[in-house]
């Protein structure tokens, strides 16, 4: 049952008397952060305002049809972040993404939404790879008050509804924190940037907890997002080594599953290291970078790659 590891939370992490809170659907919001694994699981990494190339992955993987509706039955997908910056149609991706969760649930699968680092920059308002377009795309979300609003003032004009739309407790900043950092789907836990023991130990719930907390306005900025944390590192993506192994095959055993899936770092195909205990799955899709749609498949174990 969908719930049935939710309840098996890592150490530190928060109390979970309670099931995550619901949507008028039944959807979960924000996703449990351990559940069941499905019949069929999905991986796709980062697609930096490239809708078009978002819905390909999708459709490779015969998850939506031509015109983008969902119609994957129960597969189960993991975004792993990073849809903001660097492209023109990131509002249509954040505006689309609930859709398909709520379609996917309806159908008895799922669509979970990963944080990146470049989503997190956003909240915290470091707009320097936001596009002219993606400035644009947002020039109507500023308040009614943004003439008096100080903050705001303090921004170019043209960049004033993007900060209005995810400064903390924002329209799009709220709906990034109905999100997590990470997750655990059956025996895979699913990252942009890394898990290493330290993150592990802390517990995914309450890095997830802190950073939905921040998102909403109702506290400080948490030091787990800096450039040491689960959204930065690369530890198991660049000049993964020994150390780096032995230090995921910790994090693994903290966790209790068997490999970590990550984007965060490009390449030109999805590929593995550390005897396949980590899997990295950004193979710059987005127009920007000019690659090409692929997706990862976990299904009973076994790990393919669909292009």
């Amino acid at each position: 049952m969908r719930w049935a590891l939710f309840l098996l939370l890592c150490t530190g992490c928060a109390s979970v008397d309670e099931p995550a809170p619901a949507a008028p659907e039944g959807r979960p919001i924000p996703f449990p952060t351990v559940s069941d694994a499905p019949n069929r699981l999905i991986a796709m990494g980062d697609v930096h305002g490239d809708f078009d190339a978002m819905m390909q992955a999708l459709r490779i993987a015969d998850l939506v049809d031509d015109d983008g509706s969902w119609v994957g039955g129960d597969a189960w997908v993991v975004q792993t972040g990073d849809q903001l910056d660097r492209g023109d149609t990131e509002r249509r991706i954040l505006d689309t993404l609930p859709r398909l969760a709520d379609e996917a649930w309806a159908a008895g699968g799922a669509f979970i939404a990963l944080n990146g680092n470049h989503e997190a920059m956003n909240v915290e308002l470091d707009l320097r790879y936001v596009t002219e377009e993606g400035f644009a795309d947002f020039s109507n979300v500023a308040p009614p008050e943004a003439e008096q609003d100080e903050e705001l003032l303090g921004y170019p004009e043209e960049e004033r509804g993007r900060v209005a739309a995810f400064r903390p407790g924002g329209p799009y900043a709220m709906q990034l924190s109905e999100r997590n950092i990470a997750v655990i789907v059956g025996d895979s836990a699913f990252v942009h940037g890394g898990i290493n023991p330290s993150h592990a130990e802390r517990g995914l719930e309450r890095i997830n907890d802190e950073v939905q907390e921040w998102m909403r306005g109702e506290d400080d900025w948490p030091w787990i997002i800096n450039g040491d944390g689960p959204l930065w590192i690369r530890d198991y993506s660049d000049e993964t080594g020994t150390e780096e192994c032995a230090d995921l095959e910790e994090s693994l055993a903290i966790l209790g599953v068997s490999r970590l899936v990550v984007g965060h770092t490009r390449y030109g195909e999805i590929n593995s290291a550390c005897d396949e205990q980590v899997w990295r799955v950004d193979v710059g899709m987005a127009s920007y970078y000019g690659g090409y749609p692929q997706v990862l498949e976990i299904r009973d174990g076994e790990v393919d790659v669909i292009d």
